[in-house]
């Protein structure tokens, strides 16, 4: 696997989401209408939210925010 310098980022730019220059989160878009997206974006702020307590800490809160983040600028459009 490539190296770079730049820090991995694993609430907004994980590396180990992103291969051949695309993100995870946009193939996954790209590949279902937008109202499947929208679930999917509910759908994982409520799993990070779910188990912050017991796995991820903060972290998790902090993905949590990012799914809801993204399901607000999807609902802007």
């Amino acid at each position: 696997m490539p190296t770079s310098n730049v820090p991995n980022d694993n609430v907004n730019h994980p590396a180990h989401y992103t291969q051949g220059g695309i993100e995870c989160i946009d193939a996954i878009k790209a590949s279902m209408g937008a109202e499947k997206f929208k679930g999917f974006l509910k759908g994982n702020a409520m799993k990070y939210l779910w188990r912050y307590e017991i796995k991820g800490g903060v972290e998790d809160l902090r993905k949590a925010q990012w799914y809801l983040d993204r399901l607000i600028k999807e609902l802007e459009k």
